[in-house]
């Protein structure tokens, strides 16, 4: 998995004309990775002023607006993918558009038995 950062600041910065570029990109690298067999899933997020953060403590929902963690970097959107192998999941990190302005994380997912699908 993909977990692409970035500062939603420097999308706003940069004004719309970067940003309609960078997504141009991240459909273009969709398509490649459709071709090769490697494309799962993705999708960008609503802005992050959008999020609810949901909590249990002590028994009780708690509700809050806004995300989780107190940071500038937010989580932006993700990819799923196929991949060999740590290496090549890195080359296709790298050649995500919001690699060069903000983290493009990646993670491996746990096989759970038992779960559908």
């Amino acid at each position: 998995m993909l977990l692409c950062y970035d500062h939603e600041a420097t999308w706003n910065e940069a004004g719309p004309a970067a940003l309609q570029a960078a997504q141009a990109e991240a459909a273009d690298l969709t398509r490649q990775l459709d071709s090769r067999g490697q494309y799962i899933s993705a999708s960008p997020l609503h802005p992050v002023a959008t999020a609810t953060s949901v909590r249990i403590r002590e028994g009780r929902r708690i509700v809050t607006d806004g995300p989780f963690a107190e940071t500038r970097e937010f989580l932006g959107g993700y990819y799923l993918i196929h991949a060999r192998d740590l290496n090549e999941a890195i080359a296709v990190a790298a050649q995500h558009s919001g690699a060069r302005v903000g983290t493009v994380e990646v993670r491996r997912l746990f096989d759970l038995p038992n779960l559908p699908g």
